[in-house]
């Protein structure tokens, strides 16, 4: 069988059903500057033998996060994962399945959905969430769009500590729809005076806590002044492991939250696939894109699953639909549910605190250089030099220092600031070698 079935006239003929001309024309939302002219840069042939020697000197440059002492995160972090949860999820009942159309020959699949979605209701203290979405930041834009039909307002807030690409994904996708994004400027000290920006054609506030900078936020304020004008609140997070410690965003006020859950049951992967956590109040149930897993009883009164609701594209017509995503990470989803399992509520918590005990350690040592007055397992350090030519050196001298501030903000002027994780894999051999090498390099 050929890789590549379709002939010169096959490739015409659908081009001219579709209404262009030639192949490049399907890219022209794309711009220029970031497709590719001409062919990559590798080897036109290989055998497989070679292939597989080629990757693996590809491969063997990269500087596994499990070798040497690891402090990165915003917004990607490195936990513990026990060996249960990879070896109960590749049971070939869990890999292999996929969307759970029929309930009656899905009941495995809709019950850890079902799980996972009370799971991460307790976590967030909302009262409702969905079968998961894509990941946290498509989670966010889903949750501004949300926030559009519900207050029939198109203008959204987006907080300077909010993670940049989770901004640039909502700014992506309110673009298209032609909605309003304001979005306030990078907010290291957690500073900002978010209420003003709130007015009577504000649909919704965008906050992150702890936010990418590491400032643990109290949104109860923010809260009250998007009451007070009609606008919700949309509470977000990038570390899960924080819910285990802090008040949960659904006790502070907010309306939907949203996050990232990598960091329960989910390895780091080179960066996906990842899976998002939504949650909202019931009243805006009906407004919540993806989908929900019920729990109901068969014709014998037994207990049994359903989709309870399923508002997406490939479900009911597209202009009722309230979501685009197509499907849920269903196997990241079940590698939390597991994880989560395992632990319980009294070892979510006492693994929070190891984190935060961790950072507190780490900060301890690097004394006035951290930037943040509270924080969780993350803070922000500035380091009087070029924080991505210092994470380099550190590098190639065997420590991941952390995230340089430039790498999400470039061009902001904030070259000098350091992201820092200490999570319950750091030991105290590993901060005292990130302390004396940023020492000894600065």
């Amino acid at each position: 069988m050929r890789y590549l079935p379709h002939s010169p006239q096959d490739r015409a003929d659908m081009l001219a059903r579709i209404g262009v001309e030639k192949i490049d024309d399907l890219f022209v939302d794309a711009p220029r500057d970031k497709l590719i002219d001409g062919l990559v840069d590798l080897p036109r042939r290989k055998s497989e033998l070679e292939a597989e020697r080629a990757l693996a000197r590809m491969a063997a440059r990269n500087t596994p996060a499990s070798s040497v002492p690891f402090f990165v995160g915003a917004g990607a972090y490195k936990h513990h994962v026990p060996a249960a949860v990879d070896h109960l999820i590749q049971r070939s009942e869990f890999l292999t399945s996929y969307t759970p159309y029929q309930p009656e020959i899905a009941q495995g699949t809709l019950q850890y959905l079902f799980e996972f979605q009370t799971q991460v209701a307790a976590l967030t203290a909302m009262e409702v969430a969905n079968a998961s979405m894509y990941d946290g930041s498509t989670g966010c834009a889903e949750a501004v769009l949300m926030a559009h039909r519900i207050t029939r307002r198109r203008k959204a807030v987006l907080s300077g500590g909010l993670h940049p690409q989770y901004a640039e994904v909502a700014r992506t996708l309110s673009a298209m729809a032609g909605d309003a994004v304001e979005t306030m400027g990078p907010d290291v000290s957690a500073r900002e005076d978010i209420v003003a920006r709130i007015d009577k054609d504000t649909s919704c506030v965008v906050v992150q806590s702890p936010d990418v900078f590491g400032n643990v936020r109290d949104l109860r304020p923010i809260a009250e002044a998007c009451q007070r004008n009609g606008a919700l609140l949309i509470a977000v997070f990038t570390e899960a492991v924080s819910l285990g410690l802090l008040t949960p965003p659904g006790a502070m006020g907010a309306d939907i939250v949203v996050g990232e859950g990598q960091s329960i049951g989910n390895g780091l992967s080179f960066g996906g696939p990842y899976v998002g956590l939504f949650a909202t109040r019931e009243k805006f149930i009906r407004n919540m894109p993806g989908r929900l897993c019920g729990e109901t009883v068969d014709a014998n009164g037994k207990r049994g699953f359903v989709l309870t609701l399923s508002t997406r594209e490939q479900h009911i017509r597209r202009e009722k639909a309230t979501s685009n995503i197509c499907t849920n990470s269903g196997l990241c989803a079940l590698a939390f549910t597991i994880h989560m399992t395992l632990l319980g509520g009294r070892g979510l918590r006492e693994l929070a605190r190891v984190n935060h005990a961790n950072a507190i350690k780490l900060a301890d040592m690097l004394g006035d250089a951290v930037l943040n007055r509270s924080f969780f397992n993350e803070f922000t350090v500035r380091v009087k030099a070029d924080a991505a030519a210092l994470v380099e050196r550190l590098a190639a001298r065997g420590v991941l220092a952390g995230v340089p501030v430039s790498r999400l903000l470039p061009g902001a002027g904030l070259d000098d600031l350091l992201i820092v994780a200490s999570t319950e894999i750091n030991s105290d051999d590993d901060r005292a070698t990130l302390a004396a090498a940023l020492k000894e390099a600065l």
